[in-house]
């Protein structure tokens, strides 16, 4: 998978149903609703995956809208063309959006612009492709020490498997400081952008459920073999059990930045 984000077909498959619920499956109506979407609009949902956020606004801005996905997997748009086939999923990159300028009401990426190869082009392109008056939505996770549980699986893959396996988990929370966010979009042309910081949890039904989730189906995927799995979730049951609960399922703050910004008229 590498640092880019992306993952196998099978991994697909896991990530949609195992790691969806467990982490970005509350942030969807989060991200949404800070686009202000309504019935008829027409929406471009950027790194869509598959599809927890496109599925989202169609529903926002039906019955007349549309809602069109773009990802640069095809094991994750493969997973959301079977969940909604009569949606616009292209395959494609942020940084390249195949579209013309001007065209969308509302642009959105939850969680994938802190993987892509050249942050700075696609957030111009997102800002590109968006009519004037149109709204720009980004959510990225927080900086790594809010979230305390993957803060403490990064320390634990370090010490197992060295930093080059635990920068993996690094990565999705490169983004997490707002002057750094804001500075980032200043340069890609997004002026004038609100960022919030929203609380969230990360829950998990156990911790083996949650290695399984990050070795199988998100930054880890393929990285580990079995053997060395079944040592992450025996060190993690040890090391990391204070974000067991009493029912042994596993949570965990888990925040996430939202950069919002609407497109003036020139």
């Amino acid at each position: 998978m590498g640092d880019t984000g992306q993952v196998t077909s099978g991994a697909a498959e896991f990530y949609d149903e195992f790691f969806v619920p467990a982490l970005f499956g509350e942030w969807a109506p989060r991200v949404v609703a800070a686009a202000e979407l309504a019935p008829g609009m027409r929406v471009l949902d950027v790194a869509c995956g598959t599809g927890v956020v496109t599925l989202e606004a169609a529903e926002a801005v039906a019955p007349r809208g549309t809602v069109a996905g773009i990802d640069l997997n095809p094991g994750m748009l493969a997973v959301a063309r079977r969940k909604a086939p009569d949606i616009e999923w292209h395959e494609g990159a942020a940084e390249a959006l195949p579209f013309e300028t001007g065209v969308f009401d509302a642009t959105l990426c939850q969680f994938g612009l802190m993987f892509f190869t050249d942050k700075k082009a696609a957030l111009s392109e997102m800002w590109r492709v968006l009519r004037p008056g149109g709204r720009l939505v980004v959510a990225l996770w927080g900086s790594l020490g809010e979230a305390p549980g993957y803060a403490g699986m990064t320390l634990l893959l370090s010490r197992l498997f060295g930093d080059a396996i635990a920068d993996l988990l690094r990565a999705p929370y490169s983004l997490g400081d707002p002057h750094a966010l804001r500075s980032l979009l200043v340069s890609a042309g997004v002026t004038e952008a609100e960022i919030k910081r929203v609380e969230g949890e990360a829950r998990f039904p156990s911790i083996r459920a949650w290695v399984e989730c990050d070795v199988r189906g998100w930054t880890l995927a393929d990285e580990l073999d079995d053997t060395q799995f079944e040592l992450l979730v025996a060190e993690a049951e040890r090391e990391l059990s204070r974000f067991v609960t009493g029912d042994d399922s596993v949570r965990f703050a888990h925040p996430a930045l939202i950069a919002s910004a609407i497109k003036l008229a020139r």
